[in-house]
């Protein structure tokens, strides 16, 4: 099947085509013909599987009909972070690129004044994090009783990061006849509580088991045993050296180096860098512009290694992405997923890696759990782990600055 099949207008397709897609994900199959038939939507889909452009494309024809009022948005996209509803935002200036509809972005971290200057003009598209989203409404700067058509993103990050009393909120504000479009990568008790709320009737679309990472991702664990990887100077030089090895051995194209604490984010890199590597960090205490310069540096390939806490994990689609490093084993299962899930997007395939102490044992056995097998170790001096060959490195590390 290709997107022509699925009820698309011809500027959609047009802009499809110029992106160089023509051949829909599973869950473009079975989502778009309902969004465009106006059904609710209960989607349960791992990260990089092609879900954004599942609710945008059709959105996109349905809101090419009608038109905006000021401060009344048509439609709302809830996403949890700045880099998801940036990253939708960019999504509908590429397949929109032949309509003539307006969308806002509403995130924290950047002027507000411009923001109300978008809402007022009407927007046919609000993408929004909830905080923003109701800080302008309590200001009384936009009204949302006008909104056709609710997407609900990522709904398990939402909870995660304390979001649903905000999300709930925001639900009461919108009028009871609209579409809407609710996604997960799991869906526990509570998720799936708020769905029966929220959804009418839904059609229920769930393309891969909950939480299961995605075949095209080759993993490997690495298991370092001097140190305890936690106290100062402790296990976490033995570690640093590790990735190195590591990062020596596979030829990486560019990264995401995940740590747990943000502290450690600007520790690995400032070592990263000290050995001469490309790298910079991302994490939640900078400020949005900085974040959205290190992100287009990294996606334009000018960053090849960049450090970061879970705050990217849900918010980047790198196009051939390389690897992924877990500098740290993730707390949270759920986490593990969702980090690799930056590589071996749309098919291709991806590396990724994680780096482990002793300590670690309770969170890897969760891990296991999780996705149902254990993750391959790896022997650092040969063959990583089984699969085709890693991709080669465009250019050679320059020469460590700083040994140790």
């Amino acid at each position: 099947m290709n997107f022509t099949e699925l009820g698309l207008g011809d500027e959609v397709l047009r802009a499809v085509g110029d992106a160089g897609y023509t051949i829909p994900t599973p869950i473009q199959v079975q989502a778009i013909p309902m969004v465009l038939m106006g059904r609710d939507i209960l989607g349960c889909a791992q990260t990089g599987t092609g879900k954004t452009a599942g609710f945008t494309l059709p959105m996109i024809d349905i809101l090419a009909q009608g038109r905006a009022k000021a401060r009344m948005p048509r439609s709302l996209i809830l996403e949890p972070t700045r880099e998801l509803a940036a990253q939708v935002a960019e999504n509908f200036d590429i397949y929109g690129k032949y309509h003539k509809l307006t969308k806002a972005l509403l995130i924290g971290g950047v002027s507000m004044a411009e923001q109300i200057k978008n809402i007022d003009k009407g927007p046919d598209v609000l993408i929004a994090t909830p905080g923003r989203l109701l800080d302008l409404c309590d200001r009384g700067r936009l009204l949302l009783t006008d909104c056709k058509i609710l997407v609900i993103d990522e709904a398990d990050r939402m909870l995660d990061m304390g979001f649903i009393p905000d999300v709930e909120r925001i639900v009461g504000l919108l009028s009871k006849i609209r579409q809407t479009l609710f996604f997960s990568a799991t869906m526990p008790p509570e998720i799936r509580r708020l769905a029966d709320v929220f959804l009418i009737n839904p059609k229920q679309i769930t393309v891969a088991p909950p939480a299961t990472p995605a075949e095209t991702v080759i993993q490997g664990l690495v298991m370092v045993t001097h140190g305890d990887g936690r106290r100062p100077g402790g296990g976490q030089k033995e570690k640093r050296a590790t990735l190195r090895q590591l990062i020596e051995q596979e030829n990486v194209k560019n990264a995401l180096l995940f740590c747990n604490r943000k502290r450690d984010v600007s520790i690995l890199c400032r070592s990263m860098m000290r050995h001469g590597y490309n790298a910079a960090q991302l994490h939640g205490d900078m400020d949005q512009t900085s974040r959205m310069e290190v992100l287009d540096k990294f996606k334009k390939g000018e960053i090849t290694f960049l450090v970061c806490s879970d705050v990217a994990a849900r918010g980047l689609d790198i196009q051939n992405m390389s690897h992924v490093f877990n500098f740290d084993v993730p707390t949270h299962a759920e986490d593990y997923v969702h980090r690799i899930g930056r590589t071996g997007r749309a098919g291709r395939e991806g590396r990724a890696f994680t780096l482990a102490v002793a300590e670690d044992a309770k969170y890897l056995a969760a891990i296991t759990q999780l996705i149902g097998k254990r993750i391959p170790p790896v022997n650092l001096g040969g063959e990583a782990v089984a699969g085709p060959p890693a991709p080669e490195r465009p250019r050679e590390r320059p020469e460590a600055a700083e040994a140790g």
